[in-house]
């Protein structure tokens, strides 16, 4: 017995639990694409649901007649209800996209209109389309602008919501769950914040959606892993790409930063400097290289298997907790909010222990993943009218959020993330008539902030 079909067999392609299956093909055609593989558990061929698109231009290219059982998508019968009139790089952007066949990621920065990018590209397809953001604040944006720009029901998939629809937004946790499911169902899939979609988990809701339109939308591509060359088989390769400097004054507020330095106390400096020997000495002692890629897993490990580990660990968050919340620092912030009264500011801390006290100190409100969705947009909404007139988060408000009013961001404290740093420079770009924003970035001196901020400041934002 041989594992090959019968010759007069039809072709046909189908979809299932995040694969293709191609039926009626011998088992080493010459014709078949090289994604496609040999199951011999089904005798079949099959690949991954995202190379659909590709293998069915092979086989047309190669002549071979198929059946397409696999898109279960549909042309998408509501209407763009409002016409706004695109920028040109928008329209540049949108151009770039078609050019790669619809597959690829456009790079543009926080505030430039990415969304309005993919309403174009949905109005363009014209077919069924899944949208996926990284959070539930974003899918109810995405909701939000996708009822009121489209003639059409709107599904959302996720936080508790599971109503599938021609145009429907998801998170990327929900994608991976439910794709194989649910892959087939979408001509077109956006994803928005696409530098999360690399990760192992995420990936997955791209390779099991057989969507043969790809669109990726983010600031900020590049990860700390490297893994943001994946996007290239993910989705297709950058198509279009803007940066800050680029667009501030005619697109973006005009903006300019300005960095703080601030010195520990004497007292303060030596507890800094106790608590960091002690540290130090242990990651010394255990031959742990805290610059690879393994040295913060191994310190974590050995720090929980000895007493020394322990006291490490302890002095470590010590020593950070003393530079992320230098009372020098936190008398700066009181200076900055009493400069900026009239304006709306935003400040941004590495943690919620120092949001939490910023809060108290300054009596602004906080907003950190512990707040609840509807309290998180009554304080949103109060920021934006003018009650409040500076909130405090940790990182809830790194990414996509819409806050256009705001036009002071202070970081109190952060990571060594490029993308961070620019996407906290981000929230208080938007466009206003007459505005001028501003980003305060607070270092303590002499402490591991110094290099954080070195390493967060490598993008031409703050050149």
């Amino acid at each position: 017995m041989t594992d090959s079909t019968n010759d007069n067999e039809e072709t046909v392609i189908r979809f299932h639990a995040g694969t293709v299956s191609l039926h009626g093909l011998e088992r080493e055609d010459p014709r078949l694409p090289a994604s496609v593989h040999w199951d011999k558990r089904t005798r079949c061929h099959r690949a991954a649901a995202k190379d659909y698109a590709p293998i069915v231009m092979h086989l047309r290219e190669n002549g071979v007649a198929y059946k397409d059982e696999a898109r279960a998508y549909e042309e998408m019968s509501g209407a763009l209800m409002i016409q706004r009139e695109p920028r040109p790089y928008q329209r540049e952007s949108l151009a770039a996209w078609r050019k790669h066949r619809y597959r690829g990621v456009v790079i543009l920065p926080t505030g430039a209109g990415k969304s309005h990018v993919a309403v174009m590209a949905i109005a363009d397809r014209k077919r069924s389309a899944l949208v996926v953001a990284p959070t539930l604040d974003l899918v109810r944006q995405w909701y939000d602008l996708l009822r009121t720009s489209f003639d059409c029901e709107v599904g959302i998939v996720g936080g508790g919501s599971h109503q599938v629809a021609p145009l429907t937004v998801t998170t990327y946790d929900s994608a991976h769950i439910h794709m194989e499911h649910l892959g087939a169902r979408f001509g077109l899939v956006i994803f928005d914040e696409v530098h999360h979609l690399p990760g192992e988990t995420y990936s997955l809701g791209a390779r099991m959606c057989l969507a043969p339109f790809r669109l990726g939308l983010t600031a900020t591509p590049e990860r700390a892993d490297g893994r943001e060359e994946a996007l290239d088989g993910l989705i297709g390769p950058e198509v279009y790409r803007r940066d800050i400097v680029e667009m501030s004054g005619d697109y973006l507020s005009d903006y300019e930063t300005e960095r703080i330095i601030v010195h520990l106390s004497a007292e303060d400096r030596a507890r800094y400097e106790e608590l960091r020997g002690v540290y130090k000495a242990f990651i010394a002692s255990q031959g742990i290289r805290m610059g690879s890629k393994t040295g913060w897993s191994e310190f974590i490990q050995r720090s929980a298997r000895s007493d020394a580990g322990r006291r490490a660990m302890a002095a470590y968050q010590e020593q950070r907790n003393l530079a992320f919340a230098a009372p020098a620092k936190l008398g700066y912030v009181e200076l900055l909010l009493e400069q900026h009264a009239n304006d709306r500011a935003i400040l941004f801390t590495q943690d919620n222990a120092t949001a939490y006290a910023i809060s108290r100190r300054f009596l602004i409100p906080a907003i950190t993943h512990q707040t609840k969705v509807l309290e998180r947009s009554e304080i949103l909404s109060r920021l934006a009218s003018g009650q409040y007139r500076a909130v405090v988060t940790s990182k809830v408000l790194n990414e996509g959020v819409d806050v256009p009013d705001a036009n002071v961001a202070i970081i109190v404290s952060g990571s060594g993330s490029v993308r961070e740093h620019v996407q906290r420079l981000g929230r208080v770009l938007r466009k206003r008539e007459g505005k001028q924003a501003i980003l305060y970035e607070l270092v303590t001196a002499d402490t591991t902030e110094t290099y954080t901020s070195a390493r967060r400041r490598e993008h031409s934002a703050y050149r």
